[in-house]
């Protein structure tokens, strides 16, 4: 049996420190910097594949974990089925027992439905700000970067190879170059 942690956070600006503090006694720990609501967690699919029968995946938080509540249940279905259990350390569930895994159940459809209402509230107060012209929305910093794209691609440069001595996605260079074409 190993114990085997999973630690994210969603921006390179977090620190993993506190969750691998407490995953410490894991005799393997995945780490990854990516958002919760991306689906391509590399690091998550590797422990996935890595966990065999008797291991135990342990987590700090259940949003370190899973998107929403659909996403908890397939993990935590595809663990049951290789016979692994996760252990959530602040809240104390371990789905190694039936109670476990109905309180796993339960707070994952309650998360959901906070983050729902959290979402709904935020629309509301960006909609009010709006309202007032107190909310402009995100900077557009990729159209910013337009000479210096215009500027590579007449030194006949790839758009990937744009895209990352820029710091903007191909996406971007490629609407900054058709905005440029009308």
């Amino acid at each position: 049996m190993a114990l085997v942690g999973y630690a994210r956070v969603s921006t390179v600006g977090q620190s993993l420190d506190t969750q691998l503090q407490a995953l410490t006694e894991c005799n393997q720990v995945f780490q990854e910097t990516v958002s919760g609501a991306c689906d391509d967690r590399p690091q998550l699919a590797l422990l996935l594949a890595y966990v065999k029968e008797g291991d135990v995946v342990v987590v700090t938080k259940l949003d370190r974990l899973a998107r929403n509540t659909r996403h908890l249940l397939e993990i935590s279905e595809y663990l049951q089925h290789k016979q692994v259990t996760l252990r959530i350390l602040n809240l104390g569930i371990d789905t190694a027992t039936p109670t476990g895994k109905l309180m796993l159940t339960m707070i994952g459809a309650i998360a959901t439905f906070e983050r729902e209402l959290m979402l709904e509230r935020q629309a509301e107060g960006i909609e009010l700000a709006k309202q007032r012209g107190a909310y402009k929305g995100r900077k557009p910093t990729a159209m910013a970067k337009g000479e210096e794209v215009l500027s590579l691609v007449k030194r006949g440069l790839p758009r990937a190879e744009i895209a990352r001595q820029t710091g903007i996605s191909i996406s971007s260079v490629q609407r900054i170059l058709r905005a440029t074409e009308r």
